[in-house]
């Protein structure tokens, strides 16, 4: 009898030890099997940045398919996120990721502990105090700007040897949204990496002071093709700058568009060069896998991105910044082989080559803090949010 009952038990632990093993191979112990997500968008799918964003929505349902529940708010302006956001929290979500600027997304998240709060980075976070279930994440633009400047180079370069322009009419032209150094960031980047093709090279600014509004935008893309300007960037959200670019078009003297967040070739097929995003699909999917598995988010994140507490950033070695759409019939010979060049380098961690040069730039806010880049500048270095805020002398030019 006592033979039996040992039997019995040793045959009890080997399948209780099989269903471990299975659970443990399985990897599926301790999982949720049901999630909850929000997204809050400042504005629609049909303005490149939210369209970008949105690309993120896409991606985790495609990978988890049944085992979430997405709810989105659309055209949600920052002073009235209040009222969406207590009603996704309310709804159960259990992770919400947000596009917009609003300061109501960490006050509020503590009364809501059981869902994390996800923010596209809006601020120096640098020392701040923040909720353990508040996170802010951005992929580092600047790289995807310096690298599409390389590619507006090359235009360049090839427009000068071929006798359309001379060198002395290599003008860069950027419609920017606000003064801020994000933006300021942004389209030193993008010159930055125009001059190392073409180092004679400089750049006017246009300010629309709104984030969207195609009018402005367009007006501003053709007052900058008005005085000169042969390659047009933006930091906005409409279609208007590539348009102007694209209506401008002639053989005699064409004028080039650089995109940003999403492709614009299908509107200007003959000018649009290529276009840099921030790929936020690659933390969102990071961090929707660890709320699965039940983890802490930025313990969870992949290696080589910069974390600051619950603040992270990365670039291209970690796929949150890439480049799209080069377009063959407008770029110039060699462009895939200078860009690769320098995306290698960014995959490889080499990030002191961007904000770099003998230049001197100036705070507009405060004309006395200067910035010597003989010594170099490293970009989101201590915070996803990027805080260069510099305007270049001699190089750059705001013009109203």
């Amino acid at each position: 009898m006592k033979r039996v009952y040992l039997i019995t038990a040793l045959t009890c632990l080997v399948i209780i030890s099989a269903f471990i093993f299975c659970f443990q191979l399985l990897d599926i112990s301790g999982e949720r099997e049901h999630l909850t997500i929000g997204f809050i968008y400042d504005n629609d799918e049909s303005t490149p940045y939210t369209y970008n964003f949105s690309l993120a929505a896409d991606a985790v349902e495609k990978k988890y398919g049944e085992r979430v529940d997405i709810i989105t708010r659309s055209n949600v302006l920052d002073e009235d996120m209040e009222e969406p956001l207590r009603q996704l929290a309310d709804r159960g979500c259990d992770i919400i990721f947000f596009n917009g600027y609003s300061e109501l997304v960490v006050k509020l998240a503590p009364e809501y502990p059981r869902t994390q709060f996800c923010q596209t980075s809006y601020m120096d976070m640098n020392g701040v105090n923040v909720p353990e279930n508040y996170h802010t994440f951005k992929g580092e633009a600047y790289q995807g700007r310096y690298v599409s400047g390389i590619a507006a180079g090359m235009k360049i370069k090839q427009m000068i040897s071929d006798g359309i322009i001379s060198e002395d009419q290599a003008i860069v032209g950027f419609v920017a949204a606000f003064p801020t150094s994000e933006v300021i960031s942004g389209y030193t980047a993008f010159l930055l990496g125009v001059r190392s093709v073409v180092p004679q090279a400089v750049m006017r600014v246009r300010y629309t002071y709104t984030w969207s509004s195609y009018a402005q935008e367009k007006s501003a893309a053709q007052k900058l093709i008005n005085d000169g300007c042969v390659i047009i960037s933006q930091h906005t959200d409409t279609i208007g700058p590539a348009l102007a670019c694209e209506e401008a078009y002639s053989s005699a003297k064409p004028v080039y568009y650089v995109g940003y967040n999403q492709s614009r070739t299908d509107v200007a097929p003959l000018t649009s060069l290529v276009t840099s995003r921030i790929c936020w699909e690659a933390y969102v999917l990071e961090a929707v896998n660890a709320v699965v598995k039940n983890k802490d988010i930025e313990s969870s994140l992949s290696k080589h991105v910069r974390i600051h507490g619950t603040d992270v950033s990365a670039g291209f070695e970690n796929g949150w910044v890439e480049m799209q759409d080069l377009n063959p019939q407008a770029a110039a010979p060699g462009t895939q082989d200078a860009m690769n060049k320098a995306i290698e380098k960014f995959k490889n961690g080499k990030i002191d080559f961007v904000f770099k040069g003998d230049y001197t730039g100036v705070n507009p806010d405060d004309p006395s803090d200067t910035c010597d880049l003989r010594k170099g500048y490293i970009e989101n270095e201590n915070t996803s949010y990027p805080l260069f805020r510099y305007i270049l002398s001699d190089i750059i030019t705001i013009v109203e």
